[in-house]
């Protein structure tokens, strides 16, 4: 780095005894640089692209509850398919940069924001009103959602609107908006279906996150009568001119995870 600042007499660095700070001229060098690395790695993963197999790393990122629910299993039958293509896989409900060149796919649960990336939907969810049993027997029985305006409920902080909901019943013909009182407030999907099946209150947690414990009776639906909207399950991708094989291959692989 000092060698490049000598030679083009330019600062891309200040230095102080605590910290490094990059200048405005180190970052458009950075970047530029980044660019032609990433086009560089285009065109081996085209080059590749041609080959029998998937093979490299695939990068890829999901948000924690379904990455560990759903992507896993992916992961581990892409694997055995293609053993020779290793998996990077980041389980974050933090929303990470595609552009950067650091990742080759994420997984997107809900309604995409980013009208610029490239998207296949490959699935949808269901969101479920559930409480714990033992919980349920202590309150009246509710018939309509106007009646969980005094209810308690366990708010997810990920989501935009964490406790208000729009209900439509089952024929479609009404719709009711409800704005509920958070009796606690957590940032992780699991942490709030762990709250729910310790009694805490009622939640609004993803079909493939509570499928088992709907079954098994530890959850229980409240106002079956009633839905929420659907969610939509995106394979999204970097804007690019191709796609490389190790990519297509794990988003076929995920879809049959999905519609199985």
């Amino acid at each position: 780095m000092a060698r490049l600042e000598r030679e083009f007499r330019t600062t891309l660095l200040i230095r102080s005894t605590r910290r490094l700070q990059v200048t405005e001229a180190g970052n458009a060098f950075y970047a530029r640089c980044a660019r032609i690395l990433k086009e560089a790695e285009d065109a081996f993963d085209e080059l590749a692209e041609t080959a029998a197999e998937p093979s490299g790393v695939l990068r890829l990122t999901a948000p924690f509850d379904y990455g560990i629910e759903v992507v896993v299993p992916a992961i581990a039958a892409f694997s055995t398919l293609y053993p020779q293509c290793k998996v990077q896989a980041h389980f974050n409900d933090r929303t990470l940069d595609l552009q950067s060149g650091d990742l080759d796919m994420a997984i997107r649960v809900g309604w995409l924001t980013q009208d610029h990336l490239q998207a296949r939907l490959i699935g949808h969810f269901e969101q479920r009103l559930v409480a714990a049993p033992h919980w349920l027997d202590r309150q009246m029985r509710m018939e309509s959602p106007d009646e969980l305006a005094d209810m308690p409920i366990i708010a997810n902080l990920a989501l935009r609107e964490p406790t208000r909901w729009h209900f439509l019943s089952r024929d479609g013909a009404e719709s009711i908006g409800v704005t509920m009182k958070a009796s606690l407030l957590l940032d992780a999907t699991l942490a709030v279906r762990e709250a729910s099946l310790s009694g805490a209150g009622l939640c609004v947690l993803p079909d493939y996150v509570i499928r088992a414990d709907l079954a098994e009776g530890r959850l229980v639906e409240v106002l079956p009568d009633w839905h929420l909207p659907r969610g939509d399950i995106h394979a999204v991708f970097p804007t690019a001119r191709f796609r490389p094989a190790k990519v297509r291959a794990f988003v076929e692989v995920l879809g049959r995870k999905v519609e199985g």
